[in-house]
């Protein structure tokens, strides 16, 4: 019979394991090889209680940093939205972000529109498939659709055996050339309630089967959340300088105008000025071409000439 290993070596050894972060299958080949070396009924039963409770920790400890880490990537998320300058680059940064994060494959984004009424993949990062990435979805086809319907998360660990969402050719066709298996869809939405707007959708996705845990449910709406306010930031910025510069144009226009109104008024005052103090046509035509910064040629009713002046030519022959 096998030489009995002491529980404390066990015991130590599954410490050793929690402070590497081992992956959880490990911890219990510590039972199994305590079985093996000869461990009596008392040191297995208090191995195991170990190793449960070691367990225990390592999902905790798992779970903190998953949190710290969803944390982080919110807080740079938020960080990015508030640097604004590309909206693109904002929406890429929370795809890979999204996708990162999940573990996924694949993550992308959908908006809508509203000219065709449909919604189209604004940006996919992991994507190989031209045909996915070209994608378009009527509102209520495929996951997408629906999640853009209802406004609502679906998540489906096997997206082709599932009847719940209505498959068209086109979509499945998309996503089969993708490989797509599991899929995980959370709504773009703009205030909260009956009155939330929902602007797009973002997805994460996966090759294989895969359920989606609550938590990662509730990480993909938070970066949707900063998706949804970048959109729409984004969209009361160019908002803005739109009506800047048609407010500048506006404002152009006016000086333009006033500066006609303003010429023709002078032009007014210095003619009647001119008339009043017994100018004759020469005069006149002088103080015309100097107005109107150009050459000016009076004719009599007969056509012929009567006098020609050019700007800043003096009407008796000299310089002015």
């Amino acid at each position: 019979m096998p030489k009995n290993t002491s529980a404390a070596a066990h015991l130590r050894r599954l410490l050793e394991l929690l402070a590497a972060g081992a992956p959880a299958e490990d911890f219990g080949a510590v039972a199994t090889e305590a079985r093996r070396s000869g461990a009596g009924a008392d040191d297995l039963a208090e191995i195991e209680q170990a190793t449960q409770a070691a367990l225990r920790v390592h999902s905790a400890l798992r779970q903190h940093q998953r949190r710290e880490a969803e944390l982080t990537a919110l807080f740079d998320t938020a960080g990015d939205l508030a640097a604004l300058r590309d909206l693109d680059a904002v929406l890429r940064s929370i795809v890979r972000r999204a996708r990162m994060l999940l573990g996924t494959d694949t993550a992308y984004l959908t908006l809508p529109d509203e000219e065709a009424g449909d919604t189209f993949m604004r940006v996919t990062d992991g994507s190989v498939s031209v045909l996915f990435q070209n994608l378009r979805l009527q509102l209520g086809e495929g996951l997408g659709g629906l999640v853009a319907q209802t406004a609502r998360p679906y998540a489906t660990p096997d997206y082709r055996t599932d009847e719940r969402f209505h498959h068209t050719h086109s979509i499945d066709a998309g996503v089969l050339d993708e490989g797509l298996v599991a899929i995980l869809g959370v709504p773009l939405l703009l205030g909260s309630g009956s009155g939330g707007k929902v602007i797009g959708a973002l997805f994460a996705a996966d090759r294989t089967p895969r359920t989606f845990s609550p938590d990662e449910v509730a990480l993909l709406c938070s970066l949707a959340n900063h998706a949804a306010i970048a959109i729409d930031t984004a969209k009361a910025m160019t908002d803005a300088r739109v009506a800047l510069a048609e407010l500048a144009e506006a404002n152009a226009v006016i000086r333009e105008r006033s500066a006609a109104m303003q010429r023709a008024e002078e032009s007014h005052d210095r003619l009647s000025d001119l008339v009043l103090r017994g100018g004759d046509v020469a005069d006149v035509a002088a103080a015309v071409a100097d107005l109107l910064r150009g050459d000016v040629t009076v004719f009599d009713a007969g056509g012929w000439p009567l006098t020609e002046t050019a700007r800043g030519a003096d009407p008796a022959g000299g310089s002015a």
